[in-house]
């Protein structure tokens, strides 16, 4: 199983129609999403590709394969806008390999890292966004993964994406940060 996992969309529809192909190349089973769908944020550049409605009919068209949360950029508006939940402040997602795992996702305005990390048993992988910068690291007993924004990438990142693979067997084999081209930039093995 492949976890395909992106954030800060912020609206481009040309940044998420790459992440979808992206997805499509990695063969992944499900697309995470960390919130700020379709609106921009009041301190971010319109992004290129700014198209809300062929966004959320981009996106509605992948929600059987969407687990997304809820970011600050979103609202009650963009949740009438699309076909699948993203009001949730966090979700878990359980892998059942050996060891067994808990993927803890939030956006990254509500908890901190240390908050994260509380709240959750050691082990987790914790994924946010809401930085639009990647970040890849065991801290605490914890895995952090933040793919950045596939539209609007911070600090001289790349737009990219984050995948948390499995082997056959539900145990963990790998999480790694990739650009939107597939270049693999960091990774954690199991």
């Amino acid at each position: 199983m492949k976890l395909f996992i992106i954030s800060d969309i912020h609206g481009s529809a040309l940044a998420f129609n790459k992440a979808v192909e992206a997805f499509n190349r990695e063969q992944a089973s499900l697309m995470v999403i960390c919130g700020d769908y379709l609106n921009h944020g009041p301190r971010n550049p319109l992004p290129e590709g700014h198209d809300t409605k062929a966004l959320a009919a981009a996106l509605n068209s992948m929600k059987a394969k969407i687990c997304g949360v809820r970011g600050n950029c979103d609202s009650e508006v963009d949740q009438m806008m699309l076909d699948f939940p993203v009001t949730e402040a966090s979700c878990r997602i359980m892998l059942f390999g050996s060891p067994c795992r808990t993927v803890f996702v939030h956006h990254g305005h509500l908890y901190t890292k240390q908050k994260a990390a509380e709240i959750t048993e050691p082990g987790t992988i914790i994924v946010s966004g809401h930085t639009h910068v990647p970040v890849l690291e065991y801290e605490d007993e914890h895995y952090f993964v933040n793919p950045g924004s596939i539209s609007l990438p911070k600090d001289g990142s790349s737009a990219g994406y984050a995948i948390i693979e499995t082997a056959e067997n539900g145990a963990i084999k790998e999480i790694c940060l990739k650009k939107l081209d597939g270049t693999t930039f960091a990774s954690i093995s199991f």
